[in-house]
């Protein structure tokens, strides 16, 4: 095998004792692969962030929800997000306990909020309405509250979830309000939250959402804990050097903000974080097959079976993703060439890389898509009729294991 273009996956030996070229014969094109080692050296890092006696990370499961990935980062240390009953069902599955679980609700029936009380796990809720709905089906129960602190970031306007014109969380200006309802049910207001983006590589956002969502704190007495939120990002252009999120000068400067502030407040409360991307997104890859080579109108176009149904953030968020590339013959790439990475379904949005100068591609070759593993397999779909990908676990032995079968065609009329 003739490894192109495999700068990353190579230094991380990330395929440990196999490779991309017999992945794909074994278990099929497109796969999504996992690398046990890094995914559970993103959970210490977290778990490491903070001095702070009293903090946990609580991982966002919708980044990736896939069971035998939930039960590393369960062994690791960490707590969990669940934003659907779903998402509550597969937490329980992988063996977390309910007082391990945040339900941090957006726009639920009240069907939804049962479910998770009926299972004794706190829920958030992030409007004042919510907040009444939870009230009269709950009176007298612990509540979690989302504010909105009015900061916000992200990469997209798509994912900044905090400020003044997204749809999260509860405006401060309605404190008031919050205490009359919680009056009102006797409920015990137990945690605020919030969360201002996602993918900030830089902490000033981060920190300033923080003392934003502190002053919010200071409305309440008896906190047990504020979540932070998540939002923490990774370095998605590797290969044109760029620097990852400094965690150790962030983690510093949010340990003095806490500190300060829990001398004030007069208690050690309990600090969250809800990171889910930076967990999840560097232990993952999406491997496909080149079909196909062509030229239009002066731009070489690279076929291949990575349609955006199986990776959906480039379509959806403008997003980058760098790519290798991996050869199962000798034959060698003579030149570079500015080319577009495309998809097979009929859109013409579906572009996986777009105008990016690489080795000289050919038919068969295998594109290593890299940082895969946050908002991939859990956003795929059935488009076009398309089967949903096996994934792989490259375990710490470097063994290849199945942790969840590729789709057949009988799965698209399994529900009818």
């Amino acid at each position: 095998m003739l490894t192109v273009h495999n700068k990353v996956s190579d230094a991380t030996n990330f395929f440990g004792n196999t490779n991309p070229v017999d992945l794909v014969k074994q278990y099929g094109s497109p796969l999504y692969v996992y690398n046990e080692n890094i995914l559970r050296e993103r959970c210490r890092e977290l778990k490491n962030l903070l001095d702070y006696p009293n903090f946990s990370v609580n991982y966002s499961v919708k980044a990736n929800g896939n069971l035998s990935l939930l039960k590393i980062v369960r062994e690791e240390g960490l707590n969990a997000d669940a934003m659907s009953p779903g998402e509550i069902f597969v937490e329980l599955k992988a063996g977390f306990k309910p007082e391990q679980i945040l339900y941090i609700s957006n726009n639920v029936s009240k069907e939804e909020m049962q479910y998770a009380i009926d299972r004794d796990i706190l829920i958030s809720v992030d409007s004042l309405s919510q907040l009444e709905s939870y009230g009269k089906i709950n009176n007298g129960g612990r509540v979690c509250i989302r504010f909105n602190p009015g900061v916000g970031a992200g990469h997209h306007e798509k994912v900044v979830t905090g400020g003044k014109k997204t749809k999260f969380g509860v405006d401060p200006s309605f404190i008031p309000q919050v205490k009359e309802i919680i009056a009102k049910y006797s409920l015990r207001l137990v945690g605020i939250n919030q969360h201002i983006g996602s993918l900030f590589m830089e902490g000033d956002k981060y920190v300033e959402g923080v003392k934003s969502i502190l002053s919010i704190a200071e409305n309440f007495d008896n906190l047990e804990f504020v979540d932070m939120g998540g939002g923490f990002g990774i370095p998605y252009k590797k290969l044109n050097g760029q620097e990852r999120l400094d965690l150790q000068d962030l983690g510093k400067r949010l340990d003095k903000v806490l500190y300060d502030w829990t001398n004030k407040y007069g208690k050690k409360v309990t600090f969250k974080i809800e990171p889910g991307r930076y967990i999840a997104a560097e232990c993952g890859v999406l491997l496909g097959t080149v079909h196909s080579i062509k030229e239009n109108y002066g731009m070489k176009y690279i076929g291949t079976d990575l349609g955006f149904n199986v990776l959906k953030r480039p379509v959806m968020y403008d997003s980058h993703h760098d790519v290798e590339i991996f050869r199962e013959s000798d034959i060698p790439s003579t030149k570079s060439e500015v080319v577009n990475i495309v998809g097979n379904i009929c859109e013409s949005g579906d572009i996986i890389a777009r105008e990016r100068e690489l080795p000289e591609i050919f038919e068969d070759d295998i594109i290593n898509v890299l940082d895969a593993g946050a908002y991939g397999y859990c956003m795929a779909s059935n488009y076009n009729n398309r089967l949903r990908p096996a994934e792989v676990l490259i375990t710490s032995s470097g063994e290849a294991k199945l942790i969840r079968r590729r789709d057949t065609l009988e799965d698209l009329v399994r529900n009818f």
